[in-house]
């Protein structure tokens, strides 16, 4: 059931992703009475994500609960996911960050790339109830000057194109606007 309640939510810095995705949430929450739960990955490492993060706090309602899950993100969708609720992941670029940089030089083996990436993916099937992810699109732009940002690239691309294979739903905002990919 989770690849059919599967939507992935792609795009640019400040494209409306975010806003999309708690819409989409929002809707589902008062025609089907979900209970909405934002899975936070973001770590706040400087006084400038502290204020993002206040921001995207004030922005949804009382009605959310907030689940913290920098790290453990397929942990966290398996506890948290049940059928009464819809979870919207924000974001899976922090999170892939978060995994890169708990390695050593931040530069973790591929296996275990590919590991969390494939626990994540069996997370979001086995899910039971519908799970919103939103990702930057950053393969767009020019190619990084440095090895670490050329890495994070090709790896966000990489997770992108394993959750968009296996979501019923892959939206891309640019703009404001969606562009629905895949599924109605």
């Amino acid at each position: 059931m989770g690849v059919f309640n599967t939507t992935l939510v792609l795009g640019g810095a400040r494209s409306g992703k975010t806003a999309h995705a708690l819409g989409l949430c929002e809707t589902a929450s008062s025609d089907y009475g979900l209970t909405p739960v934002y899975v936070a990955t973001a770590q706040a490492f400087d006084t400038e994500m502290e204020d993002r993060i206040a921001r995207h706090q004030a922005e949804r309602g009382p009605e959310w609960l907030t689940v913290e899950a920098p790290r453990d993100l397929a942990g966290a969708i398996a506890r948290e996911s049940a059928a009464d609720r819809i979870l919207l992941v924000d974001c899976l670029t922090l999170w892939l960050t978060n995994v890169m940089l708990a390695h050593p030089d931040a530069d973790p083996p591929q296996e275990a790339l590919d590991a969390a990436g494939t626990e994540l993916v069996a997370c979001l099937t086995a899910a039971p109830g519908p799970v919103v992810l939103v990702s930057n699109e950053v393969g767009l732009g020019i190619v990084p000057e440095n090895k670490l940002a050329r890495r994070f690239r090709d790896e966000a691309g990489r997770l992108n194109q394993r959750i968009a294979a296996m979501a019923g739903r892959v939206v891309f905002i640019a703009a404001g606007l969606p562009l629905v990919l895949k599924g109605s």
